[in-house]
C-alpha cells in the first residue's frame, strides 16, 4: 500500500457533487483529508489518498476526468 498528497481544485461544475465518495467507492482507496475550502463557485482540498498504486492511478484518472484540478501536495498539512 502506498499513499499520495494531492490537491484537488474543483470546478463549479463538481463543488456540489459527492466526488470523494464516489473515489472511496468505486477505486478502493482511503482518503485522509488534511484541509479543504469549499464555496459555492470553487473548491480545493488536500487530501492523502492511501491504497495500491493502480487504484490510486485509476482515481487520479477518475477526477481528472471530472474536470479536478490534480497535482502533488507538498509538506505537513496537518500542522497549522
Amino acid at each position: 500500500m502506498t499513499s499520495r498528497h494531492l490537491r484537488l481544485t474543483f470546478p463549479e461544475a463538481q463543488v456540489a457533487e459527492p466526488v470523494i465518495y464516489h473515489v472511496v467507492k468505486d477505486f478502493n482507496v482511503v482518503p485522509s483529508i488534511r484541509r479543504a475550502s469549499i464555496e459555492n463557485h470553487f473548491g480545493w482540498m488536500i487530501v492523502e489518498f492511501s491504497g495500491e498504486t493502480a487504484d490510486l492511478d485509476a482515481a487520479q484518472a477518475y477526477l481528472e476526468g471530472l474536470g479536478v484540478e490534480v497535482s502533488r501536495a507538498e509538506g505537513d498539512f496537518v500542522a497549522g
